[in-house]
């Protein structure tokens, strides 16, 4: 629950967001706008005011947000601010007594009645004398002084004395410029602002390893850089390395995760360390860190974010089991536990132990990821944070963000809710997510409106549709549609969405039937793939993947989580869903059924898209370049083959032709 007023008139409570009870920073990014609502009232009948107060980073309050009452009677008040740059910011409500509306309240009953309505008046025309002294401007100020001459002429008639104080002109001035009695506000909460990409962005992850050459099949920095341009035509913002450090030979698993490593088997990367080094090397295989560093500038010469694996585990030759023992949990017989998930083993991989020296580890991961930033690495994806302790990242990420606040961790926390909602409050900036196993209308409903309501003050979603342990089963059993109509929700559901290279390729056979591992996993071999290939025989939804991130960057709305909003649909296999950025509205129809077509009557709560409640709009869809005249209800049909959504520009106003009928 949000902080309350401590002490003043006026009560104040309950004001949200509030993270941890203000204990923590709400988020935004910079430019984000965000509602701030509180419960203001007071005893008997006057009426009260309420504003909101956002302070910058240098401690200087902007101009105070006049706040609304959300719903008459509720006593809930709401408004809507938006920060404008990075930065620890503040904002705290403030509540006041509003005596003209009390005065108005009462003067519109009693002067038609004839009840003392000289007296009345009178009293009106000294408030009103009263608020023109805070009127800063003069020429307001001499509007609510002609308002209060008029208000105590008795030579005029009662009613036009009292329309007189009521004219719009008197209204608009009284509200940018209200008289305030009894001002009480709530305590400061605190916000951090930080920049765009901590909230929006398109990831593709790929290995390195697996882009080499017909004579060098492991692939180097230098030869992975040749895909990067492929990975910026299709529109993605970030590309995120697996980790790229020394691989343990000791129980290095082999090929689909078997315990016994054939010659030549490369292991798996997140089995971290060698006699070559540890989190703070690079595999020998991939090259050097001058390659790295090249790898890093072609990536940023076609606009891409390195964002690299932080996985905090070591293989049994990690530098760290000499140098630190007392890191790791030492078992009876003098053994060091290796990595468990019953029934799942991991041989390969020893977790660390947190309590034995918490100080020394912080130091070290701090030390390990300023190296890689100085490496020009601004993005980190952190492996299974939720199994470290929280406070270990609270620290971690406060020493970084501390000194560089543009860097940004994503928890990579598939587990309880409790925990993943703690990570993001403890200073994750994003979080991966239950999306990829939520499929139906209802429970993607559901979640989306938890992500984007109240939890997007702290926790912000990044969609992944698939990741290199998670092959979730509609993907198996869907096929390309599959592939296609996934892709569509996660890059219009959250302003940041994710693929696993090899998505576009509908790469889908499992390991096991009933399983989620790939068959012939890139985690424990070379994956190679031929792009071009995949292209001219059109086994690619690429050119799908590049249109939605086009979209994406195109609309303002789809920058933005916390203004998605459902719409209602009479098939529970179609979902209908909206997102509006000032003048800017993007609607979504998405078949959820990759068998079969599907039809709906869509029909649409118009006022959430800027709408009146009988609208006609013209409405153009992005991903066929088709436009339909559209309405409160809907007709659509979706068929899996063809297109699997429709996401519409709202346009206004309406084109004069536009073309008629049902969109198909």
């Amino acid at each position: 629950m949000g902080r309350s007023a401590v002490s003043g008139r006026i009560p104040v409570r309950d004001v949200r967001p509030a993270v941890d009870g203000g204990r923590r920073p709400a988020k935004a990014v910079a430019g984000e706008t965000f509602e701030v609502t509180a419960t203001v009232f007071r005893e008997g009948h006057d009426a009260v005011g309420a504003d909101v107060v956002l302070t910058d980073p240098q401690g200087r309050p902007g101009p105070w947000t006049p706040m609304r009452e959300l719903a008459p009677g509720t006593d809930r008040w709401g408004a809507e601010i938006t920060p404008g740059a990075t930065g620890n910011w503040t904002y705290r409500v403030e509540a006041w007594s509003d005596p003209v509306t009390t005065w108005r309240r009462a003067a519109g009953v009693k002067v038609p009645a004839g009840v003392e309505a000289g007296l009345v008046l009178e009293e009106g025309a000294e408030l009103y004398r009263r608020a023109a002294a805070g009127v800063p401007r003069r020429a307001g100020r001499q509007v609510v002084l002609a308002a209060a001459r008029a208000l105590g002429d008795d030579s005029l008639p009662v009613a036009t004395r009292l329309a007189a104080a009521c004219a719009p002109r008197v209204d608009a001035v009284l509200a940018r410029h209200p008289l305030r009695e009894l001002v009480t506000s709530s305590e400061p909460m605190p916000l951090l602002v930080e920049r765009e990409r901590a909230l929006y962005g398109a990831w593709y992850e790929f290995f390195p390893r697996s882009e080499g050459t017909p004579e060098e099949p492991h692939g180097t920095f230098r030869t992975a850089a040749r895909r990067l341009p492929a990975i910026a035509a299709m529109g993605f913002d970030v590309v995120y390395l697996p980790p790229v450090h020394p691989i343990g030979t000791t129980h290095r698993k082999g090929r689909n995760n078997t315990l016994t490593a054939a010659p030549g088997d490369v292991g798996v990367p997140w089995a971290i360390g060698s006699p070559e080094g540890g989190h703070d090397a690079i595999h020998p295989a991939l090259g050097t860190f001058d390659d790295f560093d090249a790898f890093v500038a072609e990536a940023a010469r076609h606009g891409l974010e390195i964002a690299l694996d932080l996985a905090l585990q070591c293989s049994p030759d990690h530098p760290w089991l000499a140098k630190h023992p007392e890191w790791f949990h030492h078992r009876p017989d003098g053994s060091v536990a290796h990595a468990e998930n019953p029934p799942k083993q991991y041989q390969d991989i020893h977790p660390l132990a947190f309590d034995a020296d918490m100080d020394g580890i912080v130091a070290e991961t701090v030390r390990v990821l300023r190296l890689w930033m100085g490496h020009g690495v601004r993005i980190f994806r952190v492996d299974n944070p939720h199994t470290k302790p929280v406070v270990f990242w609270e620290r971690v990420i406060a020493d970084v963000n501390g000194t560089d606040p543009d860097v940004v961790f994503l928890a990579e926390a598939f587990t309880r809710p409790a925990m993943m909602h703690a990570l993001a409050q403890a200073g994750f900036q994003q979080s991966y997510t239950y999306f990829t196993w939520r499929t139906g209308k209802e429970e993607l409903t559901r979640y989306l409106t938890e992500l984007s309501g109240e939890a997007a003050a702290h926790m912000r979603p990044n969609l992944f549709t698939n990741t290199p342990d998670i092959l979730p089963a509609h993907l198996q059993h869907g096929g390309r549609p599959a592939f296609a109509l996934r892709a569509v929700l996660a890059a219009t559901l959250s302003p940041a969405w994710g693929v696993y290279s090899g998505y576009e390729l509908c790469e889908n056979t499992p390991l096991h039937p009933g399983g989620e591992e790939y068959l012939d996993s890139e985690k424990y071999q070379l994956t190679p793939r031929d792009w071009d290939a995949a292209a001219r025989e059109g086994r690619t939804i690429a050119p799908l993947i590049t249109r939605l991130n086009a979209v994406r960057r195109a609309h303002p709305a789809l920058h933005r989580l916390r203004n998605l909003r459902f719409h209602e649909t009479d098939n529970d296999a179609l979902i209908a869903y909206s997102k509006r950025e000032g003048d800017d509205a993007v609607l979504v129809v998405v078949n959820l059924d990759p068998h079969r077509a599907q039809e709906a009557t869509v029909t649409l709560d118009l006022p959430l898209l800027g709408l009146g409640h009988d609208a006609s709009v013209t409405v153009h869809d992005e991903l066929t370049g088709e436009s339909y005249q559209w309405g409160r209800t809907n007709y659509v049909r979706l068929e899996p083959g063809r297109a699997p959504a429709h996401v519409f520009h709202v346009q206004r106003p309406p084109a004069a032709a536009p073309q008629k009928g049902s969109a198909a």
